[in-house]
């Protein structure tokens, strides 16, 4: 590995996205920085795979260019535009109304883009005033470690910065900005945008092509032939996030297809929610008075939004007669990620014919128990050995003793130990998740200065299966006053 950069002239900057478009999809404008800028807290690990030192992460240059009063050197700082569907309704234009995108750290982990979220107007800020505020951002900043902990892709967060600059919301709150991180930021929405614009569309597919599916080139260099290869690549990648999404119980709460990653990362943390108490039908934002993403509508809405995309590729000479056979692999792709994901967590190395009425056995015991999510699945691997010890986390134990009687005698039918089993178990069941009420107790702290709440968060997150001594109140089921915090798309 090459030597960190210990000065902002010494990183190697790019601008991919700037260069290889038009300004059609883009606007270049500087970041409106927050004044009195102070860090609040920073990825040590990621900035190393960045390639940037301790000491340049926490240095006052590079303090101005993570709050935006400096431009990231050698970078072109600009707002991108897209559309989409929000909440099932074509919105039309909307684009980035409180980012900027700075440029591209060619690190050794390849190009990554640094993305100021709350960095103030752009011409795609519509009635919105470009801020980001101290609560959402520091949802953001953990959400982003906490998908990064488990195992699921993910956009990152670099750092956090507040000010004492007001931003104006339900109160008057304190503007904050986080540095986002990913390979590419484009979303199902930027195609959408570009429907019925055969050249723009053209020059974003080979853009996403070349640099982040160089592959399908082997294959193919026709441009109808090319988006359909893509399509079935984000579908498979769409498909398996949505079942890494639903087997951590975690709720997106916003997926409208401009929150939605052409690389299948998970994208855009508004109200989303990590699962208490169980509920198959949970509704994580308040705003969403239908219950269109609710828990166990995500698979289906994410299989929508791939028609969506897919729509948008017609423009490309792609045809419903080759698109469709791409996406009715959807319902396959998820149910193989579930099943591998839920052989995991349940302690299993294959799934058996009979494991889908255990499964579903589950789920309905989880929600009528209204059952911890988290903390069940991780006593299931005391339920060979203990299953007394296993019946504590349900109110009602006769039911419960029903179904893990169930799943004993399923053991029998796996040839691990049950000290193999219950190491393994322990690695796919995080005993630490980003619950609602912790977040609100780091956000609480933040808002006063204080990141020793929010710094916790991030050592157990960072490494959610590795139980912690001294830690031990970040694992426990939420006080009763905790366990229905109202989080809305303002969140």
């Amino acid at each position: 590995m090459s030597a960190l950069a210990s000065t902002l002239d010494e990183l190697q900057v790019s601008n991919g996205f700037a260069t290889s478009l038009s300004s059609s999809f883009y606007t270049l404008l500087p970041a409106s920085g927050l004044r009195e800028a102070q860090l609040l807290h920073a990825n040590e690990a990621l900035a190393q795979r960045l390639g940037i030192s301790h000491e340049l992460l926490h240095s006052p240059a590079f303090l101005d260019v993570l709050s935006g009063n400096a431009p990231l050197p050698g970078g072109q700082s600009l707002a991108a535009v897209y559309s989409g569907h929000q909440f099932g309704v074509w919105a039309g234009q909307l684009g980035d109304g409180r980012a900027h995108l700075l440029g591209a750290i060619d690190g050794p982990d390849g190009a990554q883009e640094l993305q100021l979220k709350g960095s103030g107007l752009t011409p795609y800020s519509r009635m919105g005033d470009g801020r980001a505020v101290v609560r959402s951002s520091v949802r953001e900043y953990l959400a982003s470690i906490a998908m990064k902990g488990l195992g699921i892709p993910t956009t990152e967060a670099l750092a956090i910065v507040t000010s004492p600059v007001p931003v104006y919301r339900e109160t008057v709150e304190r503007a904050a900005i986080v540095t986002r991180v990913a390979p590419s930021f484009v979303r199902f929405g930027s195609f959408e945008h570009w429907l019925g614009h055969p050249e723009e569309m053209q020059s974003l597919l080979h853009y996403v092509v070349q640099n982040f599916y160089p592959a399908l080139y082997e294959q193919s260099e026709d441009h109808a032939e090319l988006a359909r290869l893509l399509l079935s690549d984000v579908t498979k990648r769409t498909a398996y996030l949505m079942a890494d999404w639903l087997t951590v119980g975690f709720c997106h709460g916003v997926m409208n297809t401009d929150n939605m990653s052409i690389l299948g990362l998970t994208l855009d943390f508004g109200p989303f929610g990590f699962m208490d108490a169980f509920q198959a039908n949970h509704i994580c934002n308040t705003t969403d008075q239908q219950g269109r993403y609710a828990w166990n509508q995500q698979p289906s809405v994410g299989h929508w939004n791939l028609y969506r995309l897919a729509s948008a590729m017609t423009t490309l000479g792609a045809t419903p007669e080759t698109l469709n056979p791409v996406l009715q692999q959807y319902e396959g792709w998820f149910l193989e990620r579930y099943r591998e994901n839920l052989c995991r967590k349940m302690g299993w190395q294959e799934w058996l014919e009979g494991d889908t009425q255990l499964v579903d056995d589950w789920w309905r015991l989880l929600h009528r128990d209204q059952a911890d999510f988290s903390l069940s699945f991780r006593a299931l691997a005391w339920a060979e050995k203990h299953p007394e010890a296993f019946l504590q986390c349900f109110h009602d134990q006769d039911q419960a003793r029903v179904w893990v009687d169930k799943y004993r005698v399923r053991l029998e039918a796996d040839p691990q130990t049950t000290a193999q089993r219950q190491h393994a178990m322990n690695a796919a069941n995080p005993l630490y998740v980003l619950r609602n009420y912790l977040a609100q107790q780091a956000i609480a702290a933040a808002e006063k200065g204080d990141a020793s709440v929010l710094s916790d968060l991030f050592t157990v997150l960072s490494n959610p299966f590795e139980e912690r001594s001294g830690y031990e109140r970040y694992a426990e089921v939420p006080p009763p006053e905790a366990q229905s915090i109202a989080l809305s798309c303002s969140s």
